[in-house]
């Protein structure tokens, strides 16, 4: 073992560096600092009691370490790295955004413009169109403005807004699948009492329940990003602020943080996947008994509703299923469920429906005869 090392603090003294130095003191039996440097930094370094009974002294939290949390701001790596990549998603990304907002627009427009509002099934289409507007307008900007810039930088308490506002309206979209495929779970199973069960105040209530069980999801991850400390580094290796790569950045343990993340998120997830699963074998179950124009109207519909889960729900499970630490595609899959669904929502449910497409004709040759007066 080594005797009187002695160690000379030259600069300020950073997270990282008291922890180095105190892992050689549990090595050694005397360790000398310059006194001066010391008495200059005595608020900063902690005590090495504590090192010696904490369990890791790399994981110290912010108290430990620096008295106060000194992060300020966050910088995303983004997708990729090269130049020439990044500018091809730069166009790549705005296109799918103006997607976004064209197809999602029209469906709300028609919805909301023509007699199809009064059915539920269009009901809670058109509140998952907004959902898909409002979530990719919090994460797509954003994501552009990045791949354009050369600093790409968000502050601490915008960076926490996003991850609130995000998961809020992600949380309110998988509630109203929900509700969508209860919809029509009702309407092939129990046709004759469809519009007794699903009635305008019922679907009210599934609505108010999908925004307040969202909430919830969404301040409770708020407030988990709130309690971790950020002393440095603060580089997320992601394209937006989201629970999992903020946990990778805390100065503690986030042991049961990681259990938090996949019991709020991923075990959620997974579970609502599975109901909706199994709902979608009751609904083929139950076909059988079915005329074959009725199968292939019902199979029409819960298709499209079926690709939109999939599309949503398994990149979802797999991204908040796996622990934080652990080394995966998370940035590349999630880009599946933040942008690629929302754009694809509107293709799914307009191009395999036909009353859709009629009600689109109806509403935008109303709009032109109104134009032409």
């Amino acid at each position: 073992m080594k005797k009187g090392l002695k160690i000379n603090l030259k600069g300020p003294v950073d997270a990282q560096y008291c922890c180095h130095i105190f892992l050689n003191f549990l090595e050694t039996d005397v360790l000398t600092l310059d006194k001066e440097v010391m008495k200059k930094h005595q608020n900063t370094l902690p005590k090495a009691s504590h090192f010696l009974r904490h369990e890791d002294p790399c994981k110290l939290t912010h108290l430990d370490v620096m008295g106060k949390q000194n992060v300020t701001e966050f910088v995303f790596t983004g997708l990729f790295e090269s130049k020439k990549t990044e500018l091809l998603l730069f166009f790549l990304f705005l296109l799918c955004y103006v997607a976004v907002l064209m197809g999602n627009g029209i469906i709300l427009l028609t919805i909301c413009c023509s007699h199809l509002l009064e059915q539920p099934m269009y009901y809670f289409l058109c509140h998952l169109s907004l959902m898909d507007l409002c979530s990719t307008s919090v994460v797509v900007p954003q994501l552009i403005r990045n791949l354009a810039a050369t600093r790409k930088d968000i502050s601490y308490n915008n960076c926490m807004t996003q991850l609130f506002t995000y998961h809020w309206m992600a949380g309110v979209e998988i509630f109203i699948l929900v509700g969508m495929a209860f919809d029509r779970y009702v309407a092939i199973v129990k046709p004759l009492h469809y519009m007794m069960i699903m009635n305008r105040k019922r679907c009210h209530m599934l609505i108010a329940m999908a925004w307040g069980l969202g909430f919830w999801h969404s301040i409770a991850l708020l407030a988990l990003g709130l309690s971790l400390p950020f002393c440095g580094p603060n580089v997320i290796d992601y394209y937006m602020c989201d629970i999992k790569p903020l946990l990778k950045l805390a100065c503690n343990d986030i042991h049961i943080s990681s259990i938090l993340v996949i019991a709020n998120s991923g075990t959620v997830a997974l579970s609502i996947f599975s109901v909706l699963l199994a709902s979608y074998v009751l609904i083929l179950y139950n076909l059988r008994t079915r005329s074959s124009a009725g199968r292939r109207k019902a199979l029409s519909t819960c298709s499209s509703h079926m690709m939109v889960v999939f599309l949503f729900f398994v990149p979802c499970s797999y991204v908040y299923i796996l622990p934080a630490g652990a080394k995966n595609m998370d940035k590349e899959i999630s880009v599946f469920y933040t942008v690629i669904a929302p754009m694809l929502n509107p293709l799914i449910y307009t191009l395999r429906n036909k009353e859709m497409k009629i009600a689109m004709g109806k509403v935008w040759g109303r709009m032109s005869h109104s134009r032409l007066k």
